[in-house]
């Protein structure tokens, strides 16, 4: 038993290792940031607002599209970047990866009093090409102070708060593309 244990403690330690050769030279990392990952190495972010999902993603040369949801009747169809869209989509996925937490709260058994029990929005990060999220948030209630919201950053026993108009430039995008999306989309059938 032991054994295994000095195993896993080699293996998380040449984890972390190899981790910290990929920051450059000088560069701490910035332990307050929300998203695990610099923007370049997002490939997908979806919203799940109200009931309903959106996905953003890069295509092959990495413009940024919004991707929508599809029946599953519909096995092929084709995604046309709209360059105003992509440019709204990079600036508010490079502005939520620049996030950073304000405040942490030990989540015990107060989930329901942040609203992240049942949260009205989830986000969801994704690398390129990659099925299973690198990261998924719950997002909350707004905070006493009005100008925050609680967040849980799933899978962790914390709730932290950030800039409240992290989340409103979100779903700013997720209306801008289902404008977009509506004005675009072809009659009878969707994009």
């Amino acid at each position: 038993m032991w054994a295994v244990l000095a195993g896993l403690v080699v293996v998380i330690v040449a984890l972390e290792l190899r981790d910290a050769g990929r920051a450059p030279a000088g560069a701490a990392a910035d332990l307050r940031l929300l998203v695990p990952v610099p923007v370049d190495e997002l490939g997908a972010i979806e919203i799940a607002e109200a009931g309903r999902l959106h996905r953003f993603e890069r295509d092959a040369v990495g413009t940024w599209f919004y991707h929508g949801v599809h029946a599953a009747g519909e096995a092929t169809h084709t995604h046309m970047p709209d360059p105003a869209l992509a440019q709204l989509i990079e600036r508010a996925v490079a502005a939520f990866a620049r996030t950073r937490t304000e405040r942490q709260f030990a989540l015990e058994r107060e989930a329901a009093a942040y609203g992240v029990a049942t949260p009205d929005i989830i986000v969801l990060l994704y690398r390129p090409r990659q099925a299973q999220p690198l990261a998924q948030y719950a997002v909350g209630s707004l905070a006493p102070d009005t100008v925050s919201r609680y967040v849980m950053v799933v899978g962790r026993p914390l709730v932290v708060t950030i800039p409240g108009y992290q989340i409103d430039n979100l779903l700013a995008l997720v209306q801008a593309a289902g404008a977009t999306s509506a004005s675009t989309a072809p009659p009878g059938g969707s994009r």
